[in-house]
């Protein structure tokens, strides 16, 4: 059974060097052997790296001679970033609530004299 895209994306970007690899190329279209540039690791570790973001659908690859131009697919970050916003909404919510809830508590300290 194939993995639904959201779990596509969640995986591949759960790795550093591949979230190295998607800032980089989010400034622009990059070689292989420049996106390998700044990694200690083999040519052939970072194709694999790329091939995980490929499968994905995070970038797309081509082949122009003997240069292979990868490129970031930032449309495909949106289901990502709508899964989330469920999550920020959340948390934005509760973080006001507590924000209420201590602004009552001093209030209630100062009231009481107890502040120092």
């Amino acid at each position: 059974m194939p993995q639904d895209r959201l779990s596509a994306s969640f995986a591949a970007l759960a790795d550093p060097t591949r979230r190295a690899i998607l800032a980089r190329l989010a400034l622009g279209e990059t070689s292989v052997s420049e996106l390998a540039a700044p990694f200690a690791m083999s040519l052939p570790a970072v194709s694999k790296h790329l091939k995980v973001l490929e499968r994905a659908g995070l970038i797309t690859r081509a082949r122009a001679a003997q240069r292979r131009p990868c490129r970031i697919r930032p449309e495909a970050l949106r289901p990502v970033d709508a899964w989330l916003e469920t999550y920020r909404c959340f948390w934005s919510e509760r973080l006001d609530r507590l924000e209420i809830y201590l602004q009552g508590l001093q209030t209630t300290e100062v009231r009481r004299g107890h502040k120092k």
